[in-house]
């Protein structure tokens, strides 16, 4: 999810769970009311919290992470008003964003987001960021696991879709290795620094996931 659907200059309205409408009325989880919490072997997964702010920018600023993705808030105000948005969209039922807290920490080192591509939730799109000092360490895939199967089996998705910019090796190995299927490329469709670049899209199948996860492990969801 290299187009982030948090854009600073377009914000909704913060919009109270009760007015998400019908489209979402046949998801039956009480999610919007709060993100489970969803442990690991290496990290937690849970709802995004002010507190985080800090150490979230200091994590998913620096180039090396920010290179392949739009561009974050650019201040610790910036990603405490993103929280606040990410907040409101899960309370309506169109988007979920956790915090990736690795164990012996209480703050976010990174995020992973889900978002609807349809009102059903049917089809999603989902996207990673992580600080560079947790990559190469299993962090992603502990993560991975478990958003992948809260989309599944919580949100009801059936197509889980991502998007990596070619030139993004890192995002697409681990993409690959978590079991997704590249499907092709979108040509000059993701804009980073005046600069059309081409992306891979990847998915994962409902059915798939079902028949490999055993594979990978669980997380516990609290």
């Amino acid at each position: 999810m290299e187009k982030m659907p948090y854009q600073p200059d377009l914000d909704r309205a913060l919009t109270p769970a009760t007015t998400a409408g019908a489209a979402t009325a046949a998801i039956t989880s009480d999610w919007k009311d709060a993100l489970p919490l969803l442990t690991g072997s290496l990290v937690t997964l849970r709802e995004l919290e002010l507190t985080d702010a800090p150490s979230l920018f200091a994590m998913l600023t620096p180039e090396e992470v920010s290179r392949f993705i739009s561009p974050p808030p650019t201040t610790v105000a910036g990603f405490e008003k993103f929280i606040h948005w990410a907040r409101a969209e899960r309370a309506a039922g169109r988007y979920a964003c956790f915090a990736v807290v690795p164990h012996g920490m209480t703050v976010a080192i990174g995020l992973f987001q889900i978002r609807q591509l349809e009102p059903s939730f049917e089809t999603a799109e989902w996207g990673f960021a992580l600080g560079s000092a947790f990559w190469g360490t299993g962090t992603f895939m502990d993560a991975g696991r478990m958003v992948v199967d809260f989309a599944i089996e919580v949100l009801n998705v059936r197509r889980l879709e991502a998007r990596a910019a070619v030139a993004n090796g890192r995002g697409n190995g681990a993409l690959r290795k978590l079991g997704a299927v590249q499907e092709g490329i979108l040509r000059r469709s993701f804009l980073k620094n005046g600069q059309h670049l081409d992306q891979m899209l990847w998915s994962i199948l409902s059915e798939e996931w079902i028949q490999t996860k055993a594979t990978w492990g669980r997380g516990i969801i609290h």
